[in-house]
C-alpha cells in the first residue's frame, strides 16, 4: 500500500464525521481503504434469479440496474437478476449515497466506479471496476456533476 498520512481536525460545527481521500488516481488501494473506513449501511433486496425464483441479495453488490421496455435488470458481479419494481422504485429503494440514476435506464453503484470521463464534447462515461462502461445522459450530466462536486463526497 502507498504511504498513508493522516490528519484529523475538530469542527464542531458539524455534526458528522467527514473523511477525504486525496490520491492522484482511484486505485485498488484507494477502494480497498474506502471499503474498509465505509459503515455498511447497505440493505437486502428482493429480486428475481433467472428461473424467476424469488432471491435476496446486499444492495452493495449491485454494478448497476438497468431497463428496457418492460424489464428491469439488476447487474452483479455473480449473476443478472430481475426486479418487480419500476426504475423509479427502485431509484427509491436504493441508497441514494450509494447509487446514482444516470439515465432514464440506469442507476450505477458509485462504490463500483472507478472512472469518470467527462469528454469534450460534454458527455460522460462511466467505467466499472469489473471493466463494463456505459454512458451518462446528456440530461443528467448537470445532475450527476452537482452529486459528484458535492460536500458529501460522493466519489467514493
Amino acid at each position: 500500500m502507498k504511504r498513508v498520512r493522516l490528519r484529523f481536525k475538530v469542527e464542531e460545527s458539524i455534526d458528522y464525521i467527514d473523511v477525504l481521500i486525496r490520491a492522484s488516481e482511484k486505485d485498488e488501494d484507494i477502494s480497498e481503504l474506502v471499503r474498509r473506513i465505509k459503515p455498511s449501511d447497505s440493505q437486502q433486496l428482493t429480486v428475481l434469479d433467472e428461473y424467476d425464483r424469488s432471491c435476496v441479495i446486499d444492495e452493495s453488490e449491485i454494478i448497476y440496474v438497468t431497463s428496457d421496455a418492460k424489464n428491469v435488470r439488476i447487474v452483479t458481479a455473480k449473476e443478472t437478476y430481475r426486479a418487480r419494481q419500476s426504475m423509479q422504485n427502485m431509484e427509491s429503494l436504493l441508497n441514494d449515497r450509494m447509487f446514482l440514476r444516470v439515465s432514464r435506464f440506469e442507476i450505477v453503484n458509485l462504490t463500483k466506479v472507478v472512472k469518470y470521463d467527462f469528454t469534450v464534447a460534454g458527455t460522460l462515461r462511466i467505467e466499472f471496476a469489473d471493466g463494463n462502461e456505459t454512458w451518462a445522459s446528456r440530461r443528467y450530466i448537470p445532475l450527476i456533476r452537482e452529486k459528484l462536486s458535492g460536500e458529501e463526497g460522493y466519489l467514493c
